[in-house]
């Protein structure tokens, strides 16, 4: 979920998503409620968690998609939408629209059936949305967003307009052949103290796809038989091929002092990845996180000295029951 206000700017992602895009000019009144949610999902991406809130796809020069979302009106009162698409973009590890109608060369591929609707209380209605690609589109991946508008008429007092919209992400790429892979690799784990009484754990997540990547997951801790978690990804993190983003997991629960295995799992759409580590709580400062020991060449040399043994053995015997049945 994306925020954004005039007053207080507030860009983020939701660790889980659960909406695509939300942004409101003032505190939104109460009747100016309205959700927006995806319809359709390819059935090659039915298993990716993106592509259940987001549309998420790969498409060739000159190919068109066309996809539904439903909008609803939540409210108490009849609610006048209006539909248009926009601009987005990916900065600073955040996915990023602006303010008003801008838009991009993405959204001018996007075609609205309808401009705006009409919706009783608890009304819902599909929206048929088609995106349809120029021949001559160059190869990369392209943001955007759809947008579902609420205006208010003028307050008497102050001549302020409230404007409540919500919407749905783009992530469409272009190209020849197949989609590009997505991937990702977990470059290290940290750990300070939080803004609160519980600590953070950070880690370090690099793009090593080709297509942006919207960080979740969670994060388990074991101490003996004791158990705690899992936490949730608590900051949205969208990270560009190529480059490096913190995903943050605040530990909020009061745990006992000691040293702790740490256990994080990580995932952009069907993409997982998992670290591993120890932590000594609590945190008075900002730490490395140890990694966790695993085999090391010790256990592979025994491995493979015991494996050129039985080997030996078993040519061994194999040699000398044939000898025998010659005799």
């Amino acid at each position: 979920m994306l925020l954004a206000s005039v007053a207080l700017v507030a860009l983020g992602v939701s660790a889980a998503p659960a909406a695509a895009v939300r942004e409101q000019r003032q505190e939104p009144a109460e009747d100016a409620a309205i959700s927006i949610r995806m319809l359709d999902i390819p059935a090659s991406r039915v298993q990716d968690p993106r592509a259940q809130v987001y549309i998420v796809d790969h498409l060739k020069p000159g190919a068109t998609i066309n996809r539904r979302v439903e909008v609803e009106n939540t409210s108490g009162e009849s609610q006048k939408i209006d539909f248009y698409s926009g601009a987005a973009s990916v900065e600073n590890n955040a996915f990023t629209v602006p303010e008003g109608r801008a838009g991009n060369e993405l959204s001018g591929w996007i075609r609205l059936k309808t401009s705006g609707i009409e919706l009783d209380p608890g009304e819902r209605r599909p929206v048929e949305v088609e995106i349809a690609v120029p021949r001559k589109a160059s190869k990369g991946e392209r943001y955007g967003a759809i947008w579902a508008q609420v205006t208010s008429a003028k307050e008497r007092t102050g001549n302020i307009t409230q404007i409540h919209r919500v919407g749905i992400r783009v992530y469409l790429d272009i190209g020849p052949g197949g989609e590009p892979p997505t991937d990702f690799r977990i470059d290290g784990l940290a750990a300070e103290p939080g803004p609160g009484e519980f600590p953070v754990i950070t880690a370090k997540v690099t793009n090593t796809g080709e297509r942006a990547l919207d960080m979740t997951g969670t994060l388990s801790l074991t101490r003996a038989a004791v158990q705690a978690g899992p936490f949730k990804v608590t900051n949205g993190v969208t990270i560009l091929p190529g480059q490096s983003g913190q995903v943050q997991i605040e530990v909020n629960q009061a745990l006992p002092a000691g040293t702790w295995d740490v256990r994080a799992k990580l995932a952009s759409g069907i993409v997982e990845r998992t670290a591993t580590g120890k932590i000594s709580l609590p945190v008075a400062a900002p730490m490395v996180v140890a990694n966790s020991a695993g085999p090391n060449w010790l256990v592979y040399a025994v491995g493979g000295i015991a494996l050129l043994v039985l080997v030996t053995l078993a040519g061994w015997y194999l040699v000398r029951r044939q000898r025998t049945r010659l005799a």
